[in-house]
């Protein structure tokens, strides 16, 4: 894949960047809709499927092993600042409540660049609708729209923390978003 660069350090890299993608997409495929089930399907998936995906072939025994859930996770948010939300293609189902909120990714910091600031949408269920990462240059209020913008949020009930009390986004919220509650 010369257009998507695999993002993770040459050390301790177990499982070969293209194959955990196309696990993850055949996973998605399949009907898995979270990380969880992804990794579920990954585990269960013939021997014959893992070697058409690339999966690493433990030689000792001539058997393909699969990435962990974790794993996948960690290389879809790397690659994807949508994570699971961009792979699969869809929003998630309507929610009675969406939260917005940023934070610095742990680890994400590298010599003088600064750590990664992700601004999430998470539904009431905890399931992350998705995410972005701030640019380095700016901060969560310039990114809130364009995390929500995709979403239909009519009757849904949105909360965020107080950095987004601003009238820009209760106007974007009520008008643009046909929002009938906004809790601070």
């Amino acid at each position: 894949m010369v257009g998507l660069p695999d993002p993770r350090h040459r050390q301790g890299l177990r499982h070969p960047f293209v194959a955990v993608l196309l696990i993850a997409s055949s996973a998605v495929i399949a009907g898995a809709r979270s990380y969880a089930a992804i990794g579920q399907w990954a585990r269960g998936a013939p021997q014959e499927a893992l070697a058409r995906l690339g999966a690493r072939l433990l030689t000792s025994l001539n058997v393909r092993i699969a990435p962990s859930a974790a794993t996948i996770r960690r290389v879809l948010c790397t690659v994807c600042p949508g994570g699971l939300a961009d792979l699969t293609g869809q929003a998630p189902d309507p929610a009675e409540s969406v939260a917005a909120d940023g934070k610095s990714a742990r680890g994400s910091r590298r010599g003088e660049a600064p750590a990664a600031h992700l601004l999430a949408a998470m539904t009431s269920d905890g399931r992350t609708g998705t995410q972005l990462r701030v640019p380095d240059k700016a901060n969560e209020i310039t990114c809130f729209a364009t995390l929500l913008e995709p979403f239909d949020l009519t009757g849904t009930v949105v909360t965020a923390d107080a950095l987004h009390a601003q009238r820009d986004h209760a106007v974007f919220l009520v008008e643009a978003k046909k929002l009938s509650h906004l809790v601070r």
